[in-house]
């Protein structure tokens, strides 16, 4: 029998041995079927075949059983296929199920048996066992062959009609191998699949689309009018079905629906453009255009397929949550696609292959949205038990989420994987330390300098990819580079990688004009190698030797002809091109001039343009993720790019179902379809009963008299599901999930109760604020008709309010004011505080209304929140009233603490408040909405650098000893004139400029200052150093390495105006 020379038999007796006659074949789970000797294999073979013919049904259901446990082990039982074959006819339904799993095995191989035996099959198939008659269409779909391909069609179209869910699936399995044996049949095919597609049963439907994909995937038409239905019962299709299903509709998605980023980057054009219009344009046009609010631009039923589909990302199955994860990836709007973060990093918890996986879709996916993994960051740190493949791609998402933010955490976990004893890792670091100091100016320097010193190590591998790294680096930067140029040519007779030496005579034949006396001597040491030199060196020695002779052909009249001469014999032929090309461009030792030698400066000194030093997966963007293609970045055989999105959506009437046995409402607008009850809905995330509550919410608020149309509109634009379950839970489960729904785009973050409401009222749907607990401003408020109320009659119960319960209160200092005179409704007063103010938002922007903000520089907030002032003045003639703050940017990591919101500014008069946000150190700008009776206007805070910090009181010698801790790549250092400036009036400059606190020093000449960051509190020292010659040195040392390198710069650009 064929493979059985690979057996080892010296476990075994001698089979010659007459001891031995009566030993029977080891069976049983502890059998190892690669050390079973061939004679003990045919006996227990011939044994199977008696007990197979035997008459009694028990010997035949053991020897089937023992058949089917040698198949799962992988043993070749092919001979005894006659024997099972007849054994088919046994009226013993175990007996029947174990002979069609052995026929499944060996029917394509035994065709000419299995033939034979095709009528036996075919009464099977009327058996009254669902599992018969779905083995038997099993097997006779695993017969090959041409003749039988009626019999097949046949079984197939009786076996959809089915009663059995289970014949019914397998009859969708056995679709795609009938049209693979006989493609003619493509036509009947899809009349079966087009009825398999309308099967409602969750069983039937991942198979009827898989066979949907391999026989016919571009008639779409076929999904229009089961599109919602697959939506709904998604959730409860077995999990290799919805891998099916997702990818599925993920292609009709792209299809049918407009790209929703492309409309949002659209109206984002459109409001700039109008934002930076002329004074001169009408006020009422513009008050028209701000009023717009917040319009979801998603297709209803796009927005269905994304809701539908998000309770999977807790699927414990690792492909459907990818499967998940690449359609938010290429078919939801960028502000949603945060959704599917936590299952991605969750899966990184698993085995080492799906890992791989994931890692490499993060990989992608970070490239294009780096703030996605922001904030799991500690989760891509590489461990000491990682393979290498799955620190590379650990690396690169580190890179490629690096920002000025937390580029001081990355560089110091950098500097631990640059001393790996993985070679290649620590090579891939070095260069991930150069994307990070290319992409992120204000580290450059910092990171230049660690790679000077990476370059004295002894590792070959990290001096060679630091000095590759080095070279890239300096041809971005415009600076002067004569001194590092200098040092590292110096290691030519200690790098031994090619790539690095050719790196650095690149560079000394780049800069040759500014380091006019190094160029020879490294020539000249070239020269005396340049025979056991790799290529890639002796074309850069080549080039040098052009490039100095153009500058100073006087010191090397010898030495250029010297080394054409070597490059003339190389058995490289493009070294011997070189040598010719440069030989008759410059013309060494020739008396008579080429006529292209004026030329020559253009063809060897023309400047380059700077390297681009981006991820590599970034060309991976064009592979769907989760495919094979994707994976290896290479288009596979079978593979099938994501349409584009079209320009005109499909008309949604298309989707619409007239069939009414299920109980859905007939628009995606009103929650998603649904099926049959299922109680099985424990299995989904808390978000999904929050999101009910929510839509119900939304239908009781729909009778309202003032915001009716508007809330129908944004009812269109969300996407929660609409189910009626523990509706008192979901609302308490929303209160603890609100910092996780602020931060979703399409998610609302307040829900009432179905239990019978008080007179429907009309009610905005805003964040709670919880200091509006605190005060109660009536019943008039809410109610059914709104009265009208004065601006006096408005401002004397608000002041009885506000004199009650605030009366005391003190913030920042400064008492709160209640009194209707002397500059109006005063709340949280900042007055006596003299900062800089900013224009917030001007009066024909707001309708009247202007705002400035300034950085009072009093007590932080919270968690590190920098207090701002707010002034609001009304220069109109009516009241302005109920001002408050919503749609706070929740993309990046700038939060605001909760803001009561000012009632009522009456005409003419000014407020002043205090507002909390938390920009977690970094410079990203807070974008929110002031909205009032007047309408809804955009703004954005852009927080100055130094208001990032707040002062550190530190004596002379706790500074000197910080600072001696905070050295290396934490101290930056800058030069400047000071203008004429005394040390006093640069030590009032520098305190306007950054909130700090002056150290005590005995030279009048030497200031120090202290802070710390509002948020991480990371010191932060400045030194500055006032020379007799009217230079200042600046030096600061912080553990924010970028928020150090921008103190730096506006020190030093403010002192030398």
């Amino acid at each position: 029998m064929a493979g059985m020379g690979v057996f080892v038999a010296s476990n075994y007796a001698n089979p010659n041995d007459n001891n031995n006659n009566n030993q029977q074949m080891p069976t049983g789970s502890g059998a190892n079927p690669g050390f079973i000797p061939s004679n003990l294999f045919f006996k227990g073979h011939q044994t199977l075949k008696e007990q197979l013919q035997s008459m009694k049904e028990k010997e035949v259901l053991e020897a089937m059983r023992k058949i089917v446990e040698m198949l799962a082990k992988g043993q070749d039982v092919s001979d005894l296929f006659p024997d099972v074959v007849k054994a088919v006819v046994s009226k013993s339904t175990e007996v029947k199920k174990l002979v069609y799993m052995y026929l499944v095995r060996y029917a394509e191989e035994q065709q000419d048996l299995a033939l034979l035996s095709i009528s036996t099959f075919q009464k099977g198939l009327k058996d009254p066992n669902q599992l018969i008659r779905a083995s038997a269409l099993r097997v006779l779909s695993s017969i090959r062959v041409q003749m039988i391909v009626p019999i097949m069609m046949l079984a197939i179209k009786d076996s959809v009609s089915d009663l059995s869910p289970y014949v019914r699936k397998t009859a969708a399995h056995a679709i795609p191998k009938l049209y693979s044996l006989d493609p003619e049949q493509r036509d009947q095919l899809v009349d079966v699949v087009e009825k398999l597609l309308q099967d409602r049963t969750t069983l039937v439907a991942g198979s009827a689309v898989m066979a949907f994909e391999q026989l016919c995937p571009e008639r779409i038409d076929l999904i229009h009018k089961n599109y919602r239905r697959l939506c709904a019962i998604v959730a409860d299709i077995d999990e290799w079905g919805q891998c099916a299903v997702i990818t599925m509709l993920t292609r009709y998605a792209r299809t049918q629906f407009v790209d929703p980023n492309k409309k949002s980057e659209e109206k984002k054009e459109g409001d700039s453009e109008e934002s930076s219009s002329e004074e001169e344009d009408s006020e009422e046009d513009f008050m028209n255009t701000l009023r717009t609010g917040p319009v979801d631009m998603v297709d209803p039923d796009l927005r269905l397929l994304l809701q539908a589909c998000r309770p999977l990302l807790q699927s414990r199955n690792s492909a459907v949550v990818m499967q998940v994860a690449q359609m938010f990836y290429h078919c939801a709007p960028e502000s949603e696609i945060i959704h599917v973060v936590k299952a991605l990093i969750r899966l990184l918890k698993g085995k080492r292959e799906a890992q791989l996986i994931v890692l490499t879709n993060i990989t992608t996916m970070s490239a294009r949205h780096r703030n996605l993994f922001d904030q799991h960051m500690k989760s891509f740190f590489v461990n000491a038990s990682d393979p290498t493949q799955i620190r590379l791609l650990k690396l690169e998402i580190l890179t490629n989420i690096a920002t000025e933010s937390n580029i001081g955490v990355l560089l110091r976990e950098f500097q631990t994987y640059v001393y790996s004893s993985d070679k290649e890792f620590a090579a891939a670091t070095v260069h991930a330390i150069g994307r990070c100091a290319a992409e992120i100016k204000e580290i450059t320097d910092v990171c230049l300098h660690g790679l000077m010193n990476l370059i004295s190590t002894k590792d070959d591998t990290v001096v060679g990819e630091s000095v590759i790294v080095i070279k890239k680096l300096l041809q971005m930067q415009n600076s002067d580079k004569s001194s590092i140029i200098k040092r590292m040519t110096r290691l030519l007779g200690s790098v031994t990688v090619p790539l690095a030496r050719a790196s650095i005579l690149w560079l000394v034949g780049e800069y040759v004009e500014k380091v006019p006396k190094l160029a020879p001597d490294v020539l000249r040491k070239m020269a005396k190698s340049f025979p056991n030199e790799e290529d890639i060196v002796k074309l850069q020695v080549l080039n040098l030797a052009a490039k100095a002779w153009i500058v100073n052909n006087k010191k090397i009249t010898l030495l250029v002809p010297y080394i054409l001469a070597q490059a003339k014999y190389d058995l490289n032929y493009d070294i011997r091109d070189r040598e010719r090309f440069i030989r008759k461009v410059l013309c060494p030792n020739s008396e008579t001039p080429s006529p292209l030698e004026k030329y020559a400066k253009k063809f060897f000194m023309t400047s380059k343009p700077p390297p681009n030093l981006r991820s590599s997966f970034k060309n991976r963007d064009e592979y769907q993720l989760g495919s094979l293609s994707h994976m290896l970045n290479s288009t596979i055989m079978g593979y099938q790019a994501l349409p584009i999105f079209p320009d005109v959506p499909s008309d949604s009437t298309l989707r619409d179902v007239v069939d009414t046995s299920w109980a859905a409402p007939a628009t995606p607008e009103q929650g998603l379809l649904r099926g049959p009850p299922n109680k099985g809905r424990g299995f989904y995330s808390e978000s999904e009963g929050e999101e009910s509550s929510e839509e119900d919410s939304e239908e009781e608020e729909s009778d309202s008299d003032e915001e009716s149309d508007e809330e129908s509109d944004e009812d269109e634009s969300e996407d929660e599901s609409s189910d009626e379950e523990n509706d008192e839970e979901e609302s308490s489960e929303e209160e603890s999930d609100s910092s996780e729904e602020v931060e979703s785009s399409e998610e609302e973050s307040s829900s009432e109760e179905e239990a019978p409401p008080p007179p429907k009222s009309s009610k905005k749907k805003t964040a709670p604020n919880k200091t509006e607990t605190l005060l109660d401003f009536g019943d008039p408020v809410v109610s059914d008709t709104p009265p009208v109320i004065t601006a006096v009659q408005q401002q004397s119960t608000l002041d009885e309010l506000l004199g009650g319960d605030l009366g005391g209160l003190s913030l920042g200092g400064e008492t709160l004011s209640t009194s209707p005179g002397g500059g109006g409704a005063n709340y949280n007063s900042l007055e006596g505080l003299s900062r800089p103010s900013h224009e917030l938002l001007h009066r024909l922007s707001g309708g009247g209304l202007s705002i400035d903000y300034s950085f009072p520089r009093t007590e932080s907030g919270e968690g590190g929140s920098v207090p701002i002032s707010l002034t609001f003045n009304n220069t109109t003639d009516q009241d302005i009233t109920d001002v408050r703050i919503e749609d706070l940017d929740g993309k990046g990591s700038v939060t605001m603490d909760d803001w009561i919101g000012i009632p009522v500014i009456p005409s003419g008069q000014t407020s002043q408040t205090c507002l909390y946000i938390n920009f977690n150190d970094t410079l990203q700008p807070a974008k929110f909405t002031i909205s009032c009776n007047k309408g809804r206007y955009p703004v954005i805070i852009q927080p100055p650098v130094g208001e990032l910090l707040v002062p550190q009181v530190l004596v002379e010698s706790e500074f000197d000893e910080l600072r001696g801790k905070l050295s290396g790549m934490h101290e930056t250092s800058g030069e400047c004139e000071s203008g004429g400036k005394s040390a006093s009036e640069i030590s009032q400059l520098v305190s306007s400029r950054i909130s700090s606190s002056l150290c005590f020093c005995g030279d009048p000449n030497s200031l120090k200052f202290g802070s710390k960051t509002v948020a991480t509190e990371k010191m932060l020292l400045v030194s500055l150093d006032v020379g007799e010659d009217g230079k200042v040195k600046v030096i600061v040392n912080s553990e924010a390495v970028v928020l150090g390198s921008m103190i730096l710069k506006d020190l030093v650009k403010g002192i030398g105006k």
